[in-house]
């Protein structure tokens, strides 16, 4: 479910080189909901650090809210997704509160971003958002496939990170 998936824009790719290396694509965001970031601080500095070399505000806010979400930090990812009034920030908003569990705001936010998002259709696979956030609540409480769900969730990142950068 993660091949021909399409590659970060320079000078973004640079960035996201060290973190993605500590943490593979593959291996990020296995859980669907997050009750506390489980990974490793030296993983965690290196989100920081790809978001100290983004100079461009407009990309600031998304590269935050992204490598924030990326390493399960919810709180700080909220923090960016909630400043970005477009909807890519929404997108980027109703994956966190999926993630946290908040299902009903998941909803809201998807609404926000309407029915066009051109990622819906990248994602594939009978993309839906709001049948993903259906499913991940099934998922959570026991009924559902957590592992078909978390690789959907990452080519759901990684496609909405490379059409944030490339909206830049």
């Amino acid at each position: 479910m993660l091949n021909n998936l399409p590659e970060l824009p320079e000078p973004y790719a640079g960035h996201f080189a060290p973190l993605l290396e500590a943490l593979p694509l593959e291996k990020a965001m296995e859980n669907l909901v997050v009750q506390r970031s489980s990974v490793p601080e030296s993983i965690r500095s290196k989100a920081a650090a790809v978001i100290e070399q983004i100079t461009d505000p407009k990309a600031a806010s998304l590269v935050t809210a992204a490598a924030w979400l990326y390493v399960d930090e919810l709180d700080l990812s909220h923090r960016a997704s909630q400043s970005i009034d477009t909807p890519t920030g929404s997108y980027w908003h109703g994956i966190m509160h999926r993630r946290e569990g908040d299902f009903s705001n998941s909803h809201y936010w998807f609404n926000r971003v309407g029915r066009g998002h051109p990622v819906f259709d990248q994602v594939g696979h009978g993309y839906e958002p709001h049948a993903m956030i259906d499913q991940a609540e099934a998922a959570h409480g026991g009924r559902g496939d957590k592992s078909r769900l978390a690789d959907l969730q990452r080519r759901e990142w990684w496609l909405l990170l490379v059409h944030s950068l490339s909206e830049q």
